[in-house]
């Protein structure tokens, strides 16, 4: 049986989310015969842990059809990050559904053994084991992190794609049922785009790519901006055009500014769900959120996400990759509805969130070369069996964190006096981040060199999670 991981990264409460991610995976398991590999990776308080626990319990009751609108044929069996055992669903339909609840304990010890296993860097102890660890499972939030995570584990899983969806956003409903973007990711993902072809609604790619696997299905968000600067755009559409063409390429022309703050983090609008649209082209990365996305193992088993800290964005990475290497892909319109929590608003969370803006301007000044350089370099990423090169996009994140500060210091400078002209607590977070400057120019660049670093290491550590032994795997 075909085994795929859906995964629900969260630090905060959500058993709404895990209610309806659970309706997705028996969805999948019913309709395509899949083994669902369901895997939440909880870095949540203790109390929100238990919270979640219940959660998954109740699952079970979903497998039994007791939730309207689920598969009723699709069985939930539980893994437990706490539990000394495991349940796994035993499928008495066309396929099966198991769920994974790991807390950071149980996520550091999976990876802690795999680390020491794949001899990347010594004992697992030792000074480069550690700092693996750390970019794997930081203190901080990580997005790609996070990500990167569930590639491993699904690896270990024996899962074919990996399927992510996040803790703040829900599934559009049509006729009362909900719109599961899982739908076109079975249905595509990991086919010859020849063979894909039948199961999208247009075709736009070029023949020449006809016999490469489709690497990535995606779709978007309807609801509120996938960044929560929108009260700037209220407060003041001046202010919020600059601090979003801040972001910009070095060099980029007004005009090109112009179109990037047009259409940056606008997803797919706010028009519901009607009917279905699913593109084979290339894939328009542009209308991709990595809360609706699924990536083929053939993608993430060679190259991670950047595992930088305390930064927006830095779990996108693979999207250009896919596109820059001429990778198939599928950009559908089922797109999920975000929302946002209010602690992103307001004290401490504000200056968070606003702080992980900050370094998602500054992460661009060492991004941009990579991109530039995949870009032209297309195909050639690729090897004879259509395989990214990952030692290429090593060499190109090393070389890129020489790239002079100059620029960085101007976005910071720019991003003082919009923040200032703002006032109110826009000014006071500028207050916060002036004697921050030097500390987040120097992540910025530490942060590349982790990702090359992450990058050298990454085939021996998915090798040994994909050895992993079954009385190892995650409970």
């Amino acid at each position: 049986m075909r085994a795929v991981c859906l995964t629900l990264p969260t630090n905060r409460e959500c058993a709404a989310t895990i209610a309806a991610i659970g309706a997705e995976a028996a969805y999948a398991a019913r309709r395509f015969g899949v083994r669902v590999h369901l895997l939440i990776l909880d870095s949540a308080d203790p109390a929100t842990y238990r919270r979640h626990a219940e959660a998954v319990a109740a699952l079970r009751a979903v497998g039994s059809g007791v939730t309207p609108g689920t598969a009723s044929d699709a069985v939930f069996g539980t893994a437990s990050g706490t539990a000394s055992g495991t349940a796994s669903g035993t499928a008495s339909g066309t396929g099966e559904v198991v769920v994974h609840h790991l807390d950071e304990a149980a996520q550091r010890g999976f990876l802690r053994d795999v680390i020491e296993r794949s001899g990347a860097a010594g004992p697992a102890d030792g000074p480069l084991g550690e700092h693996l660890l750390d970019l794997m499972l930081p203190d901080a939030v990580s997005y790609g992190a996070c990500t990167n995570r569930a590639f491993l584990l699904a690896g270990a899983l024996g899962c074919a794609s990996v399927h992510r969806r996040d803790s703040d956003s829900a599934y559009q409903l049509l006729d009362g049922e909900p719109v599961f973007p899982i739908e076109h990711e079975l249905a595509t993902l990991g086919l010859k785009a020849a063979d894909a072809a039948a199961a999208v609604t247009e075709v736009a790619l070029d023949p020449v790519h006809a016999d490469k696997p489709v690497a990535l299905v995606g779709g978007s968000f309807v609801g509120e901006l996938s960044v929560d600067i929108g009260e700037i755009r209220e407060l003041d559409p001046d202010a919020y055009h600059q601090v979003v063409g801040l972001w910009a390429p070095t060099g980029a022309s007004e005009q090109e500014r112009r179109e990037l703050v047009a259409d940056s983090f606008t997803g797919g609008g706010t028009d519901p769900f009607r009917h279905d649209r699913a593109v084979l082209d290339l894939p328009d990365i542009w209308r991709i959120d990595m809360c609706n996305v699924a990536l083929d193992h053939e993608v993430y088993d060679r190259v991670p996400l950047p595992p930088a800290t305390a930064t927006i964005g830095s779990d996108y990475f693979l999207l250009h990759l896919v596109r820059d290497a001429t990778l198939p892909g599928v950009v559908h319109n089922r797109h999920i509805v975000n929302y946002y929590t209010p602690e992103r608003r307001t004290g401490a969370g504000f200056t968070a969130y606003q702080l992980r803006y900050a370094k998602f301007l500054l992460s661009m000044l060492y991004l941009y070369p990579v991109y530039s350089e995949m870009e032209a370099a297309g195909g050639a990423l690729l090897d004879e069996a259509n395989r990214i090169r990952a030692d290429v996009i090593a060499d190109s994140a090393r070389r890129s964190a020489a790239t002079d500060r100059a620029e960085n210091h101007r976005r910071l400078d720019a991003l003082d006096h919009c923040y200032r002209r703002l006032g109110g607590k826009y000014a006071e977070f500028a207050d916060h981040l002036a004697p921050e400057r030097a500390r987040l120019l120097d992540e910025a660049q530490a942060d590349i060199e982790d990702f090359a670093l992450l990058i050298d290491a990454w085939g021996p550590l998915m090798r040994a999670s994909k050895a992993t032994p079954a009385d190892r795997l995650p409970r």
